[in-house]
């Protein structure tokens, strides 16, 4: 059996700890037995043969003691309780009666030897000693009960702490993969970005150079801006949305009046939070979906939605031709808010509105 360290520790005192419990539990035991032993004249005898009793009777529950120990400690690598309950117990019981009859006989018959000589053997009382085998046999029994006892006692404690650590392991290994399953979520936003700006700068390179110019060195801060806020899970409902109208900026230069922007949240709600990169990527899929032109233009808006949540709206303008979509923009922010937290994305369209309501967090 392999034991841990304080079960060794256990072990290597036991028997200091256990023999003078052992010693006692003999005369109670010995008084259970025999109640009518006259035990009022036990203590009128002289102080040397009380003291040579009782250094006999510690031998005796010593050595019964060890007896157990061992047994127990072999029985524990060739029948472990664990696999083998019911055949551990009645083995343990039958070896324990056989090894306390052999003990008590040849301890006995050494000790009347030593003090009577051979004609004391004949003169042993047989009720006393059929009382000593019944409380060596409860000796042996109690003895092997706290063994045992200490024995699943340990392994209890062992299986807690293993429990433990298992779930402390698979909090990690959840939370490792979690991590991993984000930072893919966030590396898509990087081409994703970058594929639709440079779309739109190679479209006003040949419109306006000029404008081009503008454009390149707005998106060259903007990006900057989204490198350094993308490596974090949460940010600032307010760092969120100074991105989202630094964006904005970038598309009026291509669109002009044809697109509008209205902000109007809180002071609490700037100090919540929300993923990175979410409002731009919402603002992206409005013009992405919607026409926009100057009888008609597209209205975007930041609000509130009660304390909690982040309501972001535009006027559903449907384009009159598909344009191929595979929805990365919304499917990044419900995942990423899956993984952030135990809300999810509120996602509404009426007949001239398409609403999306984030959860706010907390930073």
């Amino acid at each position: 059996m392999n034991v841990t360290q304080p079960n060794k520790d256990f072990y290597k005192y036991f028997r200091f700890i256990f023999v003078p419990i052992v010693f006692l539990g003999f005369y109670l035991l010995a008084f259970l037995v025999d109640p009518f032993r006259n035990w009022a004249d036990y203590f009128n005898r002289s102080a040397t043969q009380i003291t040579i009793e009782w250094a006999f009777v510690l031998l005796f529950c010593l050595i019964l003691t060890e007896i157990n120990l061992i047994l127990a400690r072999k029985l524990d690598k060739t029948l472990p309780w664990v696999m083998y309950p019911l055949q551990r117990f009645f083995t343990q019981f039958i070896i324990q009666i056989i090894s306390t009859t052999l003990f008590l006989y040849i301890f006995l018959r050494t000790s009347i030897y030593i003090f009577e000589g051979d004609s004391g053997l004949s003169n042993v009382d047989h009720l006393i000693l059929r009382q000593m085998f019944v409380v060596s046999l409860l000796l042996s029994t109690l003895i092997s009960l706290i063994y045992t006892g200490n024995f699943f006692l340990q392994k209890w404690k062992d299986a807690v702490l293993e429990t433990a650590e298992l779930n402390v392991k698979t909090v990690e290994l959840k939370q490792i993969a979690l991590e991993a399953q984000l930072e893919s979520l966030k590396a898509q936003l990087d081409p994703h970005f970058m594929f639709n700006n440079f779309s739109t700068l190679s479209a006003l390179i040949a419109e306006d150079p000029a404008l081009a110019q503008h454009f390149l060195e707005n998106l060259s801060r903007v990006y900057r801006y989204m490198i350094i806020n993308l490596n974090k899970n949460i940010i600032s409902v307010e760092e969120e949305i100074n991105f989202a109208q630094a964006y904005f900026y970038l598309i009026k230069i291509r669109l002009g009046d044809n697109v509008r922007m209205e902000i109007d949240v809180s002071e609490a709600t700037l100090k919540k939070g929300i993923p990175p990169i979410t409002l731009q990527l919402l603002i992206e899929n409005a013009i992405k979906h919607n026409t926009a032109s100057r009888s008609k233009p597209l209205q975007i808006t930041i609000s509130m939605d009660g304390e909690d949540r982040l309501k972001i709206t535009n006027t559903l303008q449907r384009l009159n031709y598909n344009i191929p979509s595979t929805c990365l923009g919304i499917k990044n922010i419900h995942s990423r808010y899956l993984l952030l937290s135990d809300h999810d994305v509120d996602i509404q369209e009426t007949s001239d509105q398409f609403i999306v309501k984030l959860p706010l967090l907390n930073l």
